[in-house]
Order: structure tokens, then sequence, then C-alpha cells
């Protein structure tokens, strides 16, 4: 999801206004923005980019960024509703105490009338350290999730409270068999069983080209985690992040929508 306006290189206020709007108790969001919103604070208070490693520079940048990106998020998020800053790693997710640790506070934020605000803590994670955890883990015949890209993050959410519905908000309408031409959007992903959404799943994958934006894994890895979603019992809607989470929900906006026996 694409929180700056490339031309003016400034937070889109009107994306988190739609947001803001739209979200309640008994909603999480995954966010991105923390780095790209933290370079163009520090470009406007320094009159330049840092320089140096680009893992120390994200770093830093995300680091700058938090701050205001929760700051955004509550000027529009209504003021009856608390908000809650949620950074995790890899490391949450591959660790069965950790993961009900987390698991118990999103549910509790429910009840409690609050709404959490997810982010991948990259101030604190280093990729060489990640790498060779990961690669331990996997050694010792461990299933696990990386969690870097916050459409992983959210599919990994999105299992760990049985969530009945995952929205992948981007820049365009939803998945095309053709980039280049909007007639070609796939507004629906149903089946009776999830093999046969797995199959359409494949076979979508075929025709995804490149990514919406740098940084980003692509319509291809954005597939792969839906389809984890469908497989774990919620129906997955793609769409654009112009557009309102209940106009998404019912279909009334273009987007696409896979999950089993939906119509």
């Amino acid at each position: 999801m694409a929180l700056i306006q490339k031309e003016e290189g400034v937070i889109d206020q009107n994306i988190f206004q739609r947001l803001g709007m739209d979200l309640r108790p008994g909603m999480l969001l995954v966010t991105s923005g923390a780095a790209e919103i933290g370079r163009l604070d520090y470009i406007q208070r320094m009159g330049s980019e840092l320089t140096g490693e680009a893992q120390q520079v994200k770093a830093d940048y995300s680091a700058q960024g938090q701050t205001i990106l929760m700051d955004t998020y509550r000027q529009f998020v209504r003021p009856e509703y608390g908000l809650r800053q949620v950074l995790v790693e890899h490391i949450h997710f591959n660790d069965p105490q950790k993961r009900a640790h987390i698991r118990d506070l999103l549910i509790r934020a429910a009840k409690q009338g609050t709404i959490p605000i997810i982010n991948y803590n990259d101030p604190v994670s280093d990729a060489e350290i990640r790498k060779m955890e990961l690669a331990s883990q996997r050694a010792n015949g461990h299933c696990v999730v990386e969690c870097v890209d916050n459409d992983e993050t959210a599919e990994v959410i999105a299992d760990l409270v049985n969530a009945k519905t995952m929205i992948l908000l981007t820049s365009t309408e939803g998945i095309y068999l053709d980039r280049d031409d909007p007639s070609t959007l796939v507004r629906l992903v149903t089946g009776d069983t999830v093999d046969e959404i797995r199959a359409q799943v494949t076979e979508l994958m075929e025709h995804c080209v490149g990514a919406s934006r740098e940084g980003a894994n692509g319509a291809r890895a954005k597939l792969a985690y839906a389809l984890r979603a469908v497989e774990h019992g919620a129906t997955v809607i793609i769409g654009h992040a112009r557009h309102h989470i209940a106009d998404l929900q019912t279909g009334a906006v273009p987007c696409t929508r896979l999950g089993v026996g939906i119509r």
C-alpha cells in the first residue's frame, strides 16, 4: 500500500484519512511506510539524504518514521478508539510462546475498544542475523516465516487470530491477466474446495510480472500469501487503497476476491 504521493514526495493524507475513518475495534492494520516517511522527514529537516550501508540507512529512516506514521493514523482514527502500536519481527512468529503472547494481545485489543497498528520492527532487525536465525530453524526441521513482506505479515497475523477476512490494499484495483489492460481485472477466484482455488491461483501467477513500486514483491507474491490465507479459512480481497473497506467487502468497487464458496 503506497502511503506517499510520488509526485509531491509527501504523505498521502487522503489514504490515511480514508483508512482512519474505516477502522474499528476488531480490525487489525498491518502497515508499511515508516522507512519512506522517515526518509522524507530527514530530507526536509536536513536538506539531504543519509549515506552509508543500505540496511543501516533503512533502520535509521524507519526509526524516524515510526512516530510520524502512528501520529498520522491517530489524526484520522475516530477519537473514541484507542490505537496500539505493535512492532513485530520474524522471531515473534517462529516461537510458540511469543506467537501466543501476540495473539492474546491482539484479541484483547478488540475487546478493549482499541485498534492495533502492526509494523515490522526494521530499526532493530539485522538482515544477516535474521537469515542465520531462519537457516538454523530450517535446519532443525521447523517451518518458519520471515515477515519482512507486509503481505506475509498480514497473512501470518490473519492465521494467528483466525480472521474471517484479509484485505490486501495496493496501488492497483487487484490482479490482472494483463497489467497494462484494466479490462483484464480478475474479480473472483473461487471454487468449492481449496484445491480448485489453488489451481486458479497457480494459473494466475503465470500472468504476474513485476511490481507496482520499488521494494514491493509484486502480484505473484501477493497471490501466494492470499492463497495461504484462503487455505487457513479466510476470504481475501485485493484492492486499491483509495476505496473504503466496506465497499471492498461488498464488491461495490473493482477488486479481486478469493475464497471458498464465495460469490
